[in-house]
């Protein structure tokens, strides 16, 4: 039984991503949103605490553009193992897209990681991290904001890090991810 019904999963999973080839991120987060798998945040750019820090001239700019971040965690168990392979799967397919450009592919304790940025040469629409593992599950974090520069992104990076955010706020996804 268990048999039919990951490959029932696996064929649905793999109709809906065939037929849904210009689904964007934003329908799959709304599409994923309810799904009992995953766990979905929508944070402000305030809850960074990064006003409050001492940033250069450059740094403000690049912060206040920066609006908030989306986040979607998927926390892989061994009864949505299918589930979590359909789901790393449209990722992918979503975010191979001609929409957006690779940035830099990293490795990280949790896993493999990409940053992709959607937009032109002058301004990014959003920032894409997407991580996954396949003991842990997966994690796509959307930075959006307004006229994000490029250049200013490693500023964004810096101001980050200058801020007091101590995770406050995310305990609840820190605890799905670990199960």
């Amino acid at each position: 039984m268990k048999r039919i019904y990951l490959i029932v999963t696996l064929l649905i999973g793999f109709i809906v991503t065939s037929c849904s080839s210009e689904q964007s991120l934003q329908q799959y987060y709304i599409a994923n949103a309810e799904n009992p798998n995953f766990m979905s945040f929508d944070l402000p750019s305030s809850l960074l605490n990064l006003e409050k820090s001492d940033l250069s001239e450059s740094e403000k700019v690049a912060v206040s553009s920066l609006k908030k971040l989306n986040i979607l965690a998927f926390q892989k168990k061994e009864s949505n193992n299918a589930d979590y392979e359909i789901q790393k799967a449209a990722i992918k397919s979503i975010l191979k897209g001609a929409d957006f450009s690779e940035l830099m592919k990293m490795n990280t304790s949790f896993g493999k990681a990409t940053i992709k940025i959607k937009g032109d040469d002058d301004t990014i629409d959003e920032i894409v991290i997407y991580g996954d593992n396949d003991e842990k599950g997966l994690i796509l974090v959307r930075v959006l904001g307004d006229d994000m520069n490029p250049a200013s992104f490693v500023q964004l990076i810096q101001a980050m890090e200058k801020s007091d955010f101590n995770g406050k706020g995310l305990e609840q996804l820190e605890n799905f991810i670990k199960g």
